[in-house]
């Protein structure tokens, strides 16, 4: 069947012999539902199965492909039932082991039979095994080389064999090698020939099927020239993505927020400290950009302790002074209260009513502050997710100010950005983040959105000494707290877990807690964790910070928020088991008052080299953007950015970090097409973000 080179974006995977109802369903799981996805999905990795190794040279861990002739095969009985069966070639002995098999199998592997076999080297119990190799039997005369390329390993899903997978790609290449014009070239021809990029549908047949001679490192590092020319097409095709979402956002219109400085002004006189130049310079351009007419999207990058909130407030109060209503959203309970006692203690003295909506507000209480907020007497609510819920009608939604977005789903910001857009006009959206991300990154996951970044911190806060300790010292760390209570200051014993179970962290915190108030015997020792309900967090932490706990034991909960001046001592438990930027965002909560302050990372031996690594770049340094930027090169940006927001941005070929040099030429080629080939934008988006673009309307 011969097809022209769009048609083969159009044409069903059904159209593959083979296909029917059952496999395009599996498919289907994989976003693979035309010829062209199936060419677009690419090997994770290749085999090298074009020559047989002899046996007497294979090593344990290496794959290999062999050939010999069976000896005998039999049942062994140990602990598991196993189908052993003895090959040899002339140069060694190797055994085929199977776990699962049937009788017929088991007949059918005769002695005298010649065997071409493909699959990991393992040590054996008397020699060198296959374990669950893929097999066949071959004739005495059949010649040598089993595969005229290197085999691909295909990324799959349940029901789908890796010998699908390369029958399925061979049809659909097959397919590409009859079409008239192989895939259609929406780069612009002066693009590929600037940049000098392969004719695409090369590059696609060159990837699923590589030559015996391809440099395998080079394919498997992602360098090879035909893996470049689609990486590039990709990141051209966010980039195109990321321009249309702002093009379709300032296209809506926004209320204009004008109403003056006078409450602005109000909070300075009555706040016990005045903004830094950062803060300042921050707060002018959210000012210039709540003026417009086209609704406001700026993201705030602020390290820990930069005062972002402060500057919220300020944001909020400009809405307010406009006659309209400020939404500011958290990811957990424990920091949308926090920011609701910073903004009553502003905002309540300028007689300015601030609501708080969360899971846990229900019944009489939850009715009547809705009925405040559609009212429009509530002109400030603070919350968790509560606040988008299809009852939740605000009078007048004129700011949406969003924490750590990147810990909130796509769709989740939206329903916050719809409720405001009933009168016609869309909210302007404040989003902060301690979080700090790499220009890269930033320049990638954010091109959408104007960027803000408060570089400085407030005068007065002191740096941290972190120091890098194994478990094995315990008993000492627990004395350096006993000694730091002492003197009056408080102090932070953080307990993480390997496992996801938020049941088996709240436990170890339970255990933990009883046995550091068994140890240190006249000292307070208090607990947070997942599982207490708001209200009994909220004692605890109060008790905290009035000083009425000496220890506070927790779980990763406590990660961002909490201020409490007087704490100066930080442990952490098991700290190789967090993030960078997760860490740095803990040690953050020490350091907030005027005295010397610590944290311990108290690691449990032996630490591999990646955790060690880390771990010294936590201790050598305090900035947030170089402790992001290592995060992103040891963990990859999914981490980085939390895995919902790169849910959203899973590139196929591309990878951020190893085409940073790309980036840039990207957005170049990007910005080109928009101006010079508008006509191809929308295919170029369609091949490679497919379904995910309704995302771009965030």
């Amino acid at each position: 069947m011969t097809a022209s080179p769009d048609e083969l974006s159009r044409l069903p995977v059904t159209v593959l012999k083979g296909v029917g109802p059952k496999s395009a369903e599996r498919l289907a799981r994989l976003d693979i539902e035309t010829v062209q996805d199936v060419l677009f999905h690419l090997p994770l990795r290749y085999q090298d199965r074009t020559r047989i190794v002899p046996m007497g040279q294979l090593h344990s861990g290496g794959e290999a492909a062999i050939e010999g002739e069976i000896e005998h095969a039999e049942i062994r009985f140990g602990r598991r039932r196993s189908l052993l069966v003895h090959l040899n070639d002339g140069s060694g002995r190797v055994i085929l082991r199977f776990f699962h098999f049937s009788a017929a199998q088991k007949n059918a592997l005769k002695p005298g039979l010649r065997l071409r076999c493909f699959g990991e080297v393992r040590n054996g119990p008397a020699c060198l095994e296959l374990v669950h190799p893929e097999y066949r039997p071959v004739a005495e005369d059949e010649a040598p080389a089993e595969a005229a390329s290197l085999t691909p390993v295909y990324p799959t899903t349940e029901g789908m064999h890796q010998l699908s997978w390369r029958d399925l790609t061979e049809k659909a290449l097959a397919m590409l090698r009859n079409s008239s014009a192989g895939l259609q070239e929406w780069l612009p021809a002066d693009l590929l020939e600037e940049y000098r990029l392969m004719p695409l549908s090369e590059a696609i047949s060159y990837l699923h099927r590589p030559p015996p001679d391809a440099p395998q490192l080079q394919l498997l590092e992602g360098q090879h020239p035909a893996q470049q020319r689609l990486a590039f097409e990709e990141l051209v095709a966010h980039q195109l993505s990321l321009r249309q979402a702002r093009q379709l956002h300032r296209s809506h219109q926004g209320p204009v927020l004008d109403g003056g400085k006078s409450l602005q002004e109000a909070l300075a006189a009555n706040l016990p400290f005045s903004l830094t130049t950062a803060q300042q310079r921050v707060l002018d351009e959210i000012c210039t950009d709540m003026v417009q007419r086209q609704p406001m999207l700026r993201l705030v990058q602020g390290d820990v302790g930069s005062g972002k909130t402060v500057v919220a407030a300020m944001a909020a109060l400009q809405a307010v002074a406009s006659g309209y209503q400020v939404a500011l959203m958290a990811p957990t309970e424990l920091l949308a209260e926090q920011h609701l006692k910073s903004f009553r203690q502003w905002l309540e003295p300028l007689q300015i009513p601030v609501g708080w909506l969360s899971g846990s507000v229900k019944g009489k209480a939850r009715q009547l502050l809705l009925e405040e907020l559609h009212a429009g007497r509530t002109g400030v609510l603070v919350g968790t997710q509560a606040l988008f819920q299809e009852d939740v009608q605000y009078h007048s939604l004129g700011l949406v100010i969003v924490d750590e977005q990147h810990r909130f789903g796509v769709h989740q910001r939206l329903a916050l950005r719809e409720k405001g857009a009933g009168s016609g006009l869309y909210p302007h959206q404040l989003i902060m983040t301690a979080t700090p991300i790499p220009r890269s990154l930033a320049m990638t996951a954010y091109a959408d959105l104007d960027l803000s970044v408060i570089d400085e911190l407030p005068p007065g806060r002191t740096p941290v000494t972190t120091v890098v300790v194994s478990d094995q010292r315990r008993d000492q760390i627990i004395e350096r707290v006993r000694a730091a209570c002492a003197q009056g200051r408080q102090a932070y014993w953080v307990c993480t877990l390997i496992e996801e179970s938020e049941a088996l962290q709240c436990q170890a915190a339970e255990d933990v807690a009883a046995e550091l108030q068994e140890e240190l015997q006249g000292l307070q020792v208090g607990l947070v964790h997942g599982r207490l309900s708001p209200q009994e967090k909220e004692q605890v932490m109060q008790a905290f910070k009035a000083g009425e706990i000496h220890l506070l034991v927790a779980t990763t909960v406590i990660e961002v928020g909490v201020d409490v001046p007087n704490a100066s001592l930080m442990i952490i438990e098991n700290p190789e088991r967090l993030g960078l930027s997760q860490l740095h965002q803990l040690r953050g909560r020490v350091g907030r008052g005027t005295v010397e302050s610590h944290c311990v990372l108290l690691y449990h031996p032996p630490l591999g080299e990646t955790a060690r690594e880390r771990l010294a770049v936590l201790r050598d340094s305090s900035d947030g953007f170089v402790i992001a930027r290592k995060d992103l090169e040891l963990r990859g940006p999914g981490e980085v950015l939390g895995v919902r927001q790169t849910g959203e941005m899973q590139f196929r070929i591309a990878d951020i970090l190893r085409d940073q040099a790309m980036l840039d030429l990207a957005r170049e080629a990007a910005d080109r097409i928009l101006a010079r080939h508008p006509e191809v934008v929308q295919p170029l988006v369609q091949r490679w973000l497919g379904r995910n673009t309704r995302y771009a309307r965030v």
